[in-house]
């Protein structure tokens, strides 16, 4: 689980409650773990709100761990994307209110019916064949909603000690790649942990990024580069999106987790800018951005 990024917005979720109907059907896409084990962020809702990623594991063709969190982090992308969380679609309301408050994404897995029942419930997918006899590394976003109660088809899938095996480097090439996400060299997170926080890398990255960036992006399929950081570039580099952890679950107290960078047309990588961290200036910048857009 991860309860670590504030939403960009920075508007009180109180102001911008979600629609009940929205929030009954989207109620079927929320997963946290065991009430009595969640800790609540500062920035969530009353009744906090997840987006759920679910990714395969299976027993005869597991995939690479780094293949699972390129694919975790270009599903969260495309359900951002897709149509249907624009205005007007089905899943907007949903997708606006969850990010209003802490983007609280939880990895779940499972193979077989399992997986395809996830999947029955409305999802966004993505899907990468691994390199020689690895497996097909594959993840589904679905639409935010309330962390309870949680439909039976999440419900049947474990959260806890998702690990893949951490073999190799992504089959990206950093040449090619338009957005890069860096991990921390500093701890060793499990898997689905990962995962998350490369969600969250990757849909920061989405959000901040200038349209031509983000239009490049979107011809390249989303695809992302997962790389390991060299703890000397982790020290000295800085970035446009940096993820600080809240420390509720893996880790002890917050802790930068995950990075991302992407290249311009020029080939220039942007430096950390404010709306890339999660402290107080960036959330108030925020603000006014949002309602200069609003003001248009």
């Amino acid at each position: 689980m991860s309860e670590a990024v504030p939403g960009p917005e920075g508007r009180p979720a109180e102001q911008s409650p979600a629609d009940p109907q929205a929030a009954a059907s989207q109620s079927a896409a929320a997963q946290t773990a065991h009430p009595r084990e969640l800790r609540r962020h500062a920035l969530d809702h009353e009744v906090p709100w997840a987006l759920p990623l679910v990714v395969r594991r299976s027993k005869t063709h597991i995939a690479r761990e780094v293949d699972v969190l390129e694919a975790a982090a270009e599903a969260v992308v495309r359900l951002l994307d897709d149509p249907r969380s624009q205005p007007g679609g089905d899943w907007h309301e949903a997708v606006r209110h969850w990010r209003e408050g802490a983007i609280r994404k939880v990895v779940r897995r499972g193979d077989g019916r399992k997986f395809e029942d996830a999947r029955a419930l409305g999802s966004v997918g993505a899907a990468h064949p691994g390199p020689g006899e690895w497996g097909v590394a594959e993840a589904l976003a679905l639409p935010p909603g309330p962390v309870q109660p949680l439909p039976a088809e999440l419900k049947k899938l474990q959260v806890g000690g998702t690990e893949f095996p951490d073999e190799g480097e992504s089959t990206v090439p950093a040449a090619e790649a338009v957005v890069v996400i860096e991990l921390t060299p500093h701890h060793r997170l499990t898997s689905g942990k990962a995962a998350a926080q490369c969600g969250h890398a990757a849909q920061l990255a989405y959000e901040q990024m200038p349209e031509d960036v983000r239009c490049r992006w979107r011809e390249a399929g989303f695809r992302v580069r997962v790389e390991k950081a060299d703890p000397r570039v982790w020290a000295s580099a800085r970035r446009p999106v940096s993820v600080t952890d809240a420390g509720f679950t893996e880790l002890d107290g917050p802790t930068e987790t995950t990075r991302a960078r992407w290249a311009t047309a020029d080939g220039a990588v942007p430096a950390t800018g404010v709306g890339g961290t999660h402290g107080g200036l960036g959330r108030v910048l925020s603000r006014l951005r949002g309602a200069l857009s609003r003001a248009r």
